[in-house]
This record gives C-alpha cells, structure tokens and sequence, in this order.
C-alpha cells in the first residue's frame, strides 16, 4: 500500500463505513491525509472506525444513516458541509446481500429491499454529494459495483440487477458532469474477506475461494487503494470506467 500522502485538506464521505470495503477505505484515505466522514447505519457501529481513524491522526465526522432516505441523505452531506466546508471525494459503498434464491422465488420484499440500499440509497448519495461539488467546482464519486455488475449471479438476480444499474447510473453521471470537473467511476470488487462474505457463504468461505481463478479471496485493503488511486491526482483522466478487482472472477 502507498505511504504517499495524496489527499492533505481534502474531504472524503464515505458510506458503509463500519466495516469490510469501506472501512478499509476510511482509515486508508484517513493515512494519507483526508478528513474523513463516515456513514452507516448507526453510530455505535462506526466506532471502531472513527477510532482507526483518528489513530491516524485524521479528523473525523461520524454520521448515522440509512442511504435509502433522502432526508438522511440530504442531512449527511449538510452536516458533512457544515463540518469540513466541501465534498472532495464521495464513496458510495454502503450495500446489502442478497438472500440467495432463484428469480421465481424472490419475494418482493426482499427485492425492493436489495434495490433500495444498494440502488436507490447510491442515486441518493450521488444527487446531494454532485449538487455540493457543483457548488465548490469539483470532486470526485466513486461507486461500488462487483463483479456480479457485469455477469450473471445464479440465485443473485436482485443483486445483480442493482449491481448492474449502479455501472449504467455511473456511466450516466459521467458524461452529465464531465465538464463540470466531477469525474464518476465505478469499482467492481470480486469475492473479498468482509462480513458481506461470511454471511451471504454462511462460514463457508472456502466456496468462494474456490471462485477466484487466483485462489485466494480479495483484502479489503486492495480495494481501498484502488478507489484512492481513481481518486487521486494520478487518476484524473479516469471518468466512467468500471475497474474490475476480482481476481479474474468477472472473466
């Protein structure tokens, strides 16, 4: 991983914060020199981020909310403006499993469940965090896709459609905002060592090992430094791209 220091004085907000992907993410933009804002579902279980993260030496802004309300949203970033005066970088990484089953079996709650966080909750984030970057004249979105964003899923219909919609709403965003100096990318991890994981395996993280043509699941950390380099001055020619980091997965 980088001992650059790539982002002194900026902001980055980052959603599904307390754990796997984007915790990871939070302390590695915290180490190189952001003020981090992080957002899940309630703030006890953000502590032990902000507490990485302050380890680090960073300031830190620890937000309760569920992405699929827009008063939530809309409150996050005010507070987050309010706090650090801008949005320099947005992570959109807060997002569920599915319960596995075949599409004729899929309940309508479960379904608008999938879609709600993981669709609905990141066209929410991204609205607010581009209407603020329009206002202080730049940043940059990153958006979690996967590997399922780009192939089929057997019994992951749900979460793959919301996976899926995530690279086209990326794509999208990309080209209304290129000009206005906000680039939109999105990242596509493949099966990693998170929670997400051990739940939607049930424990039997050796099913998903045996995915990974390179034999090994991903670390969340390799992740992090994907995003940080898309939002880095290094990646500034990067707009609408959807990188995979799946260990060949997706192929």
């Amino acid at each position: 991983m980088s001992n650059a220091n790539r982002f002194p004085g900026k902001t980055a907000f980052i959603t599904g914060a307390a754990s796997g992907i984007g915790r990871a993410t939070a302390i590695a933009f915290a180490r190189e020199g952001a003020r981090v804002a992080i957002l899940d579902r309630t703030e006890a279980a953000l502590r032990p981020t902000a507490d990485a993260i302050r380890e680090a030496g960073a300031d830190v802004l620890v937000l309760a909310c569920d992405v699929a309300l827009p008063e939530q949203v809309e409150a996050a970033v005010a507070r987050t403006v309010e706090t650090f005066s801008r949005i320099d970088i947005a992570f959109n990484n807060a997002g569920v499993e599915n319960t596995a089953a075949p599409v004729a079996d899929i309940t309508l709650e479960d379904w608008d469940r999938i879609l709600d966080i993981n669709l609905r909750g990141t066209f929410l984030c991204m609205k607010h965090e581009i209407t603020q970057m329009l206002r202080q004249g730049g940043g940059v979105v990153v958006n979690t896709a996967s590997g399922a964003g780009i192939r089929g899923v057997a019994g992951g219909a749900s979460y793959a459609a919301s996976k899926h919609a995530i690279i086209g709403l990326t794509k999208s965003a990309a080209l209304d905002y290129a000009k206005a100096n906000i680039r939109v990318n999105a990242i596509l991890p493949g099966n990693i060592e998170t929670p997400m994981m051990d739940r939607f395996t049930g424990g039997d993280i050796q099913k998903a090992i045996d995915l990974e043509p390179v034999g090994r699941l991903g670390k969340p950390e390799e992740i992090a430094e994907a995003v940080l380099w898309m939002s880095s001055d290094l990646g500034a020619f990067v707009t609408g791209a959807s990188i995979s980091v799946d260990g060949g997965w997706s192929l």
